[in-house]
């Protein structure tokens, strides 16, 4: 009886450990999931050009420190405004993968747009242009045989012949 407590009491400590492993694996797995989704957000500092988290310069000590600062702070369960202020704070706006849209920023992510925009409507512009210049053209031409002699195509017909002949 007391062999069958003890073992009852050993799965209970074993069944909870399990337990509280599996849980902590997930808040981990969470948090690093997360710290990636930040970090995404961010440049490395350390000149190569690159996201953060994807930083594959040897050696890189820059990009290290920072995604430990970043891992700590989403440990700690700061929001990502509060997170972002801090690396902006530390390595100014430089530190933005994509530039925040607002404010000036909002004006660069726009302009795209809208040359595309005036650049359509000026191709469309010019297509329309040359078509009625080409439906104009034909009554134009039209008008000028209407205003040749009979006498001055016959005289162009003979020079014609003429040169051709020799």
């Amino acid at each position: 009886m007391i062999k069958r407590r003890v073992v009852a009491i050993s799965l209970l400590i074993a069944i909870s450990a399990s337990s509280a492993a599996l849980f902590s694996s997930r808040a981990q797995a969470q948090q690093t999931s997360r710290a990636k989704q930040i970090g995404g957000k961010f440049m490395c500092m350390c000149t190569c050009n690159q996201v953060l988290t994807q930083c594959n310069h040897v050696g890189c000590t820059t990009s290290a420190s920072m995604l430990k600062e970043l891992d700590g702070w989403v440990a700690r369960g700061d929001s990502e405004t509060v997170i972002t202020s801090a690396f902006v704070q530390e390595f100014g706006t430089k530190v933005y993968a994509e530039p925040p849209r607002s404010g000036l920023s909002l004006v660069a992510w726009s302009l795209p747009t809208v040359y595309l925009l005036l650049g359509t409507l000026l191709v469309i512009f010019v297509i329309w242009r040359w078509r009625s210049r080409a439906l104009l053209r034909p009554a134009a031409v039209a008008g000028r045989q209407a205003g040749v002699s009979a006498q001055d195509l016959e005289r162009a017909r003979r020079r014609v012949a003429q040169e051709t002949e020799d």
